[in-house]
């Protein structure tokens, strides 16, 4: 196989990967590496280097906000919370994914009716 694969999965994910952190922060905040492991428990594995640039642009997008909480191991953590205008956003990639997977899900139908 000429494509190589792990490039179209990682092409797919990178595109996933906003959505996905929004669609967290939407169920409460949430600091970096507690990001990363929620991701991690649904199999969407991330480096803390892909992470926080992404992070760092959700917010400068207004997105995203951010508060500093006091810890009980170390120093205060970076809490991010989406702001109205990210539910908003969110609420708007939604239906995009919704039409995504529509799209998909008649494509392979309409394959598997054909064999």
């Amino acid at each position: 196989m000429g494509m190589n694969i792990d490039n179209a999965k990682s092409q797919m994910r990178k595109g996933m990967l906003e959505y996905c952190i929004l669609l967290l922060l939407k169920e409460q905040p949430a600091y970096a590496s507690d990001i990363i492991q929620q991701l991690k428990k649904a199999e969407l594995l991330v480096v803390e280097g892909t992470l926080y640039p992404l992070l760092t642009r959700l917010k400068n997008d207004g997105l995203l906000a951010y508060n500093w909480q006091e810890s009980t191991q170390g120093p205060p953590r970076k809490y991010y919370e989406l702001t109205d205008l990210g539910v908003g956003f969110l609420g708007e990639l939604d239906k995009a994914w919704e039409e995504i997977a529509r799209t998909v899900g008649i494509l392979k139908r309409e394959k598997t009716e054909t064999l």
